[in-house]
């Protein structure tokens, strides 16, 4: 129990702090800083508790149900891998924390800059420690939002904007790709534990799955990682603030995607299209990426594209499908954390100092900045994998493996171009040090203003320097027992025995790095020729490409919506009746069998088939007299009371009650739009579309007979109505059946229509509010221009009889409230019928004279209904029971005395408000409407 609360703690403890930063927003920088600061040692401390589990064994785990019907659990799992990143998240984190509290400027927003970091640390921590690949998922695409927020901190930068769009749309299409491709993983193993999943890679691969499994999540860790053809949306990333870029590129956001290979390694890793899939991209990513870092003027365009290109490293070793190979990518991971985090932090310092990151402006810095010099330059050599340094041990353990894969069956081609991009690697790295600190500076004004920051700002960047240099000088003592503990965790295997050194003799691997290192001397020497080389060279642009595509995209959805959408709502209702009907037929002709079922006929009573005949009639005189909108409703009326005598007849009171207040209600509601519109519509259809609607509409009726015939003569097979009958009085307290379906055993589903209804009703409120103004309200000025009386003229019998009626109508609303879960009746009922009595009134005594006396407002009434109805089923959850458990109980009062109490009494009354809110807010949109236009026509205001 305690390992489970300290993983939920982990976990959770990065979106508490965000979570209290937002809260207070207002507070201090201090304040801020040290929520965001807190929440990340502590992480760090809860890591540390776990350490010796997570590494040895048992590994820690956890895990809690939350959707169990789809296999989404939230299972939490800390094993070597996920440790290692958890420890560059949190460390880096906290680091990063600190140099932001120095770097941002006073007037910088604090608040939101730290919310958005513990948001995006807690996301990557799920990513990592997840041991469910659905909850994994969840986080995935958390992490795409919270950098968004990240990348466009400074909103007032286009730049900016531009570049946290790109970065969603790339990863964010990405992680669809990627929700696929673990949905098919899951049904391949037959599981979405992770756990599982992993012991299962030799059923996975030999699944008909496999390739696209492969192709879908490859795409998503691809998008995610920078790798070809989808780095070009890191470089523009770089808009964000420093802090974030040293945070996102060096062990969070980018190496998701490093981390999502290692983690599915097992399961995906050994096959000959995840080694010529993975490897040729990392490779082509790594040399992409490095050949444009050298030439690249922009500091933290350098970093960028280095990042690119070191990512493509680690792919690439991923891709070899060796141990040997994983070792040396996860001794990277941990080399590339420390020195790229180092690196950007320095280009900001450079930035925050001087006023720019061109480095065509610079130069000689060391002079005036020799602790930030001494700080960059070595990180720079260990990215350059210079001895002693960790980077040249993890470059050289990448050389050594090259010549043992033959990519395209050629042994050399793999070594070459490796030995290219650590040339590439080496060069860039080198230009950066040495065109930045050293030689004599390019312009006066920069280096007039350079000096070292205070210890604030150099602190995090000087720690992540000494790490990477203790990674070379001592990677036994440092990083072997934790490299070997992710490498078995990698690999599914038992930890491997290192000798991680910076001496091994002289092999082809140091010949290769040796080599590297004078090719990149030559490149910096060379430079100046190279980029004049570079520049009269047309390369193409992968943003132009980009935002090509883009709009070559937008251009076409919006083409092939205009081809099959209209604005016409007759053409899109028959193209939707049509497909529908098509669909229709084609299952009746593919599914076979006949249409008549085995079922015996039962004989048509005479009043049945004189309620056929007039519900016939009255559908036809709807379609005939179309052009008479009252009679038209009239002839609506007529069927609706035919379906609600059929439910008579089939001893379905509640239905019947239900049918017969909803026709009441709506007909009403309807007079009252009738008379905003003109008396006659205008001809919408010509002859031909006449005809070929009515053949349209008489094959679609004749198919839903059909369905309908062919389900009634068969038998209907298991029913759960005996379960209902069995249980509603002792499981729901209730002998109405119907109603305790619908407040106990339904009672979600009822939750959600009554929100849905509550919707309808502010939408309505929403459509007619805007009616009487513009060209709408014009026109209703118009069709009114001619009614002789005022429609605030009602004859005195009428509004004599309404006062009557009202407190009659409202007791019998009540009745059927209080009876109804025993008998007909209920929340629906009754609030239909409370309805009916105030449409009365506005019909008899006038819409404002009505409105003056109205006891309640509409809105209130929709949203005190659902809260009511929620605050039911949270009820009874305080009370250890199950969302909407009913609870009912019989009480003896004196003088009363027994009767049955129940809860679900209380949710019935959510439902009465909420048909009654909405009922009645759609009234008073539809009975004011033409007193706002006529104030709007004298020029007044329509409220």
């Amino acid at each position: 129990m305690a390992t489970a609360m300290t993983l939920l703690t982990l976990v959770t403890l990065p979106f508490a702090a965000a979570l209290a930063i937002a809260l207070l927003r207002g507070a201090g920088r201090a304040v801020h800083t040290g929520i965001a600061a807190g929440a990340s040692a502590g992480g760090l401390a809860l890591l540390a508790s776990l350490a010796a589990p997570a590494l040895q064994g048992p590994v820690p785990t956890a895990a809690w149900q939350w959707v169990p019907a789809l296999g989404l659990d939230l299972a939490l799992m800390v094993d070597p891998l996920g440790w290692l990143f958890a420890l560059l998240i949190l460390g880096i984190g906290l680091l990063v924390v600190i140099f932001a509290h120095s770097y941002l400027a006073r007037e910088e927003d604090t608040g939101r800059f730290f919310a958005s970091l513990m948001l995006f640390q807690g996301a990557m921590l799920g990513i990592v420690i997840a041991g469910n690949v659905l909850l994994l998922l969840v986080f995935w695409e958390l992490t795409s939002l919270a950098s968004f927020l990240l990348i466009d901190f400074w909103q007032h930068k286009p730049e900016a904007r531009q570049g946290a769009r790109m970065a969603l749309a790339v990863t964010g299409g990405g992680g669809l790709a990627l929700i696929a491709g673990m949905v098919l993983l899951g049904l391949a193993a037959g599981s979405f534990d992770l756990a599982t999943i992993l012991a299962r890679g030799d059923a996975v691969r030999a699944s008909p799955l496999y390739p696209a499994i492969l192709g879908l999540v490859l795409i998503g860790a691809f998008t995610k990682s920078a790798q070809f053809p989808f780095h070009f949306w890191l470089p523009h990333a770089m808009a964000a603030p420093t802090p974030v870029s040293a945070y996102l590129h060096s062990a969070t956001m980018v190496k998701a995607g490093v981390f999502l290979l290692a983690r599915l390694w097992p399961v995906l890793a050994g096959t000959e299209a995840w080694t010529l899939a993975v490897t040729t991209t990392g490779l082509v990513t790594m040399l992409l990426g490095a050949g444009v870092a050298v030439f690249r003027h922009d500091l933290k365009s350098i970093l960028a594209y280095s990042t690119i290109s070191q990512l493509g490293m680690l792919v690439m070793l991923l891709g070899f499908s060796r141990e040997a190979a994983v070792t040396a990518a996860v001794l990277h991971i941990l080399n590339h954390a420390a020195f790229k985090a180092a690196l950007f932090m320095s280009a900001g310092i450079v930035e925050h100092e001087t006023g720019t990151r061109d480095i065509r402006r610079l130069g000689g810095l060391a002079k005036a900045m020799p602790v930030t010099a001494l700080i960059a330059t070595l990180a720079a050599a260990a990215m350059a994998g210079l001895p002693p340094l960790g980077g040249f041990i993890s470059k050289e353990a990448m050389l050594y493996e090259t010549p043992k894969l033959a990519l395209f069956g050629v042994p050399w081609l793999l070594p070459v171009l490796a030995s290219l991009g650590a040339t590439l690697s080496v060069g860039y790295s080198l230009r950066l040090a040495a065109h930045l600190f050293f030689g004599k500076p390019r312009e006066p004004e920069p280096f007039a203003r350079a000096h070292d920051p205070a210890p604030g700002l150099w602190a995090s960047p000087a720690l992540l320097t000494a790490l990477a240099v203790l990674l070379g000088l001592v990677p036994m003592l440092l990083a072997a027992p934790l490299v070997a503990a992710a490498t078995g965790a990698v690999t599914g295997s038992a930890p491997p025995e290192l000798d991680l050194g910076l001496w091994h003799g002289v092999n082809l691997a140091l010949i290769l790095s040796a080599l590297a290192i004078a090719g990149g001397v030559v490149l910096l020497w060379q430079h100046a020729r190279l980029l004049a080389l570079w520049e009269r060279t047309p390369l193409p642009d992968a943003k132009r490409i980009f935002e090509v595509t883009l709009a070559f995209a937008d251009r076409w959805t919006r083409k092939a919506i205009v081809a099959t959408h209209t604005p016409r709502l007759q053409t899109m209702l028959f193209a939707s009746f049509a497909v529908t009907v098509l669909l229709v037929i084609e299952g009746a002709l593919t599914g076979g069998g006949l249409l008549t079922g085995t079922r015996a006929l039962l004989p048509a009573a005479p009043a049945g088939i004189a309620a056929w005949a007039l519900l016939v009639v009255a559908t036809a005189a709807v379609v005939i007299d179309a052009q008479n909108r009252f009679r038209a409703l009239v002839y609506v009326s007529v069927i609706g009371l035919v379906v609600c005598l059929a439910f008579v007849q089939f001893s379905a009171p509640d239905l019947a009650l239900t049918q017969i207040a909803v026709e009441v209600v709506t007909v009403l509601l309807l007079l009252l739009a009738l008379n905003l519109l003109p008396k006659r519509p205008p001809a919408l259809s010509s002859s031909a579309r006449k005809g070929r609607d009515a053949a349209l509409a008489i094959a679609g009726g004749l198919l839903v007979g059909g369905i309908a015939w062919a389900m009634l003569t068969r038998d209907a097979g298991p029913s759960i109505a005996a379960f209902h009958i069995a249980n509603a009085k002792p499981g729901g307290g209730g002998t109405n059946i119907v109603n305790v379906i619908l407040v106990d055993f339904r009672a979600f589903d009822t939750l959600g229509e009554i929100i849905v209804l509550g919707i309808a009703g502010l939408a309505i409120y929403a459509l007619l509010d805007t009616a009487a103004r513009g060209a709408a309200g014009a026109r209703l000025r118009a069709w009114k221009a001619d009614m002789p009386h005022s429609p605030e003229r009602h004859p005195m019998m009428l509004v004599a009889a309404s006062r009557i009626i009202l407190p009659l109508t409202l007791t019998v609303g009540i009745y059927l409230f209080l009876r109804g879960h025993n008998q007909p009746g209920g929340g629906f009922i009754a609030a239909l019928v409370v309805a009916i009595a105030f449409l009365v009134q506005y019909l008899a005594a006038g819409f404002d004279w009505s409105d003056a006396r109205k006891p309640f407002a509409e809105h209130r009434l929709i949203g005190w209904g659902v809260l009511t109805a929620m605050a039911t089923g949270l009820g009874a959850m305080a009370l250890g029971a199950n969302f909407l458990t009913s609870w009912f109980d019989h009480v003896h009062l004196p003088l009363i005395g027994d009767f049955e109490l129940a809860s679900a009494m209380l949710f019935d009354a959510g439902v009465f408000l909420t048909v009654l809110g909405a009922v009645m807010l759609a009234l008073e949109q539809l009975s004011h409407i033409g007193q706002r236009a006529a104030r709007a026509a004298d020029g007044g205001t329509a409220r």
